[in-house]
């Protein structure tokens, strides 16, 4: 899973959360940030059974590089992983893992909210939504705009 800018993955398995976020810890760390996205028994009022995610893997595991990359450049943070799992993802499991590894918690924090708000809007992963009354796919979220980058910051 490492790769020259973070830890980055798409799995079909369950995400080792513990022993990610174990393998991020360094000694000149002051604060590891993170990220567990869980499968919540509700959505927008229907009770949830189970979520099935799909990617244009390549595509999402470039992107997720990318994000990997500018985030430890944007933020000064020493390290990143960002795993998502693809398939049946039933209530309680890990969809979406981020781990942000800093010497201060500030800029841990503020790389791991821009992390998953920035795959959630870019990255080419769709989720169905499976309820006791039926199923659709979702929508994409709208990326927040007090964090969002404007004018001159966008370009790479």
């Amino acid at each position: 899973m490492n790769n020259e800018t973070g830890r980055v993955a798409i799995v079909d398995a369950a995400i080792a959360a513990e022993a990610i976020v174990a393998a991020m810890k360094d000694g000149a760390d002051g604060a590891v940030c993170v990220f567990d996205g869980i499968v919540r028994d509700n959505s927008r009022g229907r009770r949830t059974l189970h979520l099935d995610y799909e990617a244009y893997r390549e595509m999402a595991l470039e992107q997720m590089r990318g994000l990997a990359a500018e985030a430890i450049a944007k933020f000064g943070v020493r390290d990143v992983a960002m795993v998502h799992r693809l398939g049946r993802v039933t209530v309680g499991e890990t969809s979406v893992l981020i781990v942000v590894a800093s010497a201060h918690r500030a800029a841990a924090f503020d790389a791991c909210r821009w992390l998953i708000d920035s795959l959630k809007k870019t990255v080419p992963i769709w989720k169905r939504e499976t309820f006791a009354d039926g199923s659709v796919w979702a929508a994409g979220e709208p990326f927040p705009e007090a964090i969002a980058l404007h004018g001159g910051e966008e370009a790479r």
